[in-house]
């Protein structure tokens, strides 16, 4: 997607919009800059739940190409964001304590509260209004004054439900469970590493998103959490079994905990993407399986997407349109590649009897997105290794 610049379309800025969001997470607070860039005039106001320092979760990781639409898009925030990346071009599988990198890969990592930080300062620069630790409760009020309403308010979204009939959700809550922690142990690159014991196959994907911090998240199948007994279990009780489960891979440290809770993950969908004056972005409106790192990207290149409609369009009606008609093709093809990336980890246990090397394969082409053609062109040396020892076998 190419990003038109923000000050040629002169019809789009003399709407003088009225806009209310609900969510203050990266995609609504993009959303809000892109348009108070825009246009200056236009009020905007953002209603978040929690307050300005609260965040769930650890670090969130962003791609090369994603970075280059950041610029595009705001060069402001996108040198802020980068000032802190943590950056890689490794992704390194281990299995059975053999430890495999495949290069070429580009990604960076930053933690979710600073990216967090950075975006609220930008959109309190440019003249946002947010409004912390606010729990919307009429919503169709809140619509009925407002050119448009912008729900960015999560996987979890009120304003999804509020409005099931017209938008019309797919929810599909998945079998696997999943808990986010952080650790100072340092991952230097996307490390993907199975472990297994008396209860089952565990997987843990893990990645440092500044100098003393990594992401951790570990998934399991379910049956794998029941035998392990979680359910019973405190936070302190399940931080030490799963520090005992990858004690190898963590050297000492121990797993920090923020909030942190099994889950599964819920795959969103919507028939409708938006209702009149009202349209969903980020989460609220699509999710895509955590293996492929494209939760905070997909939000905020839906915010480029939704700004860039209101350049095109006039009118809301016809903005909300030519988003949903330009934006659902990207939505669908990145999750029917998250959809075989989550496949793959829920039967992650039917591939322990591969080698290292042939796991490594398997899970760098497990979505489709990476072809054997195209881990031969970023790293020649794997591709080699993992042929002679195909040869070999």
């Amino acid at each position: 997607m190419n990003c038109i610049p923000f000050c040629v379309f002169g019809a789009f800025l003399r709407l003088n919009m009225n806009i209310n969001i609900i969510g203050g997470g990266p995609a609504g607070l993009y959303f809000a800059i892109l348009m108070k860039k825009a246009d200056a005039s236009h009020r905007i106001k953002i209603y978040e739940r929690n307050g300005p320092n609260d965040t769930f979760g650890w670090g969130v990781v962003f791609s090369g190409k994603t970075l280059a639409n950041l610029r595009a898009a705001d060069e402001t925030s996108h040198a802020e964001i980068t000032k802190e990346f943590a950056a890689w071009d490794n992704v390194d599988v281990v299995h059975r304590s053999n430890k495999v990198s495949i290069h070429g890969n580009s990604f960076s990592g930053i933690a979710r509260l600073h990216l967090l930080k950075i975006l609220q300062r930008r959109a309190e620069e440019l003249g946002v209004e947010i409004e912390f630790h606010k729990e919307i409760h009429n919503i169709e009020e809140l619509r009925n004054d407002c050119d448009l309403l912008l729900a960015a308010d999560g996987v979890n979204s009120t304003v999804r439900l509020n409005y099931v009939e017209q938008l019309q959700p797919e929810l599909d809550l998945r079998t696997n469970r999943y808990i986010w922690y952080g650790t100072n142990q340092l991952f230097h690159g996307l490390t993907l590493t199975f472990r297994e014991n008396s209860a089952g196959v565990f997987a843990a994907h893990s990645y440092k998103f500044n100098p003393t911090t990594s992401t951790f998240i570990v998934e399991c199948d379910p049956q794998t959490w029941d035998k392990a007994g979680f359910e019973r279990m405190s936070d302190a009780d399940t931080r030490a079994y799963l520090g005992e489960v990858f004690a190898e891979d963590l050297q000492g440290h121990k797993l920090l905990s923020n909030n942190s809770k099994w889950i599964n993950f819920l795959l969103v969908k919507n028939k409708n993407w938006f209702f009149e004056n009202m349209v969903l972005i980020g989460d609220a409106l699509h999710t895509a399986h955590f293996s492929i790192g494209s939760g905070t990207k997909l939000a905020m290149e839906d915010a480029i997407a939704l700004a860039e409609s209101f350049q095109q369009k006039t009118n809301v009606s016809d903005a909300l349109t030519h988003f949903t008609e330009t934006r659902r093709p990207v939505i669908l093809d990145y999750q029917a590649a998250a959809f075989e990336s989550m496949l793959w980890f829920e039967n992650a246990a039917h591939y322990m009897h591969l080698s290292p090397l042939e796991l490594a394969f398997s899970l760098m082409t497990r979505s489709g997105r990476v072809s054997y053609e195209d881990l031969k062109r970023r790293d020649p040396d794997f591709i080699r290794a993992y042929e002679s020892a195909s040869i070999r076998g």
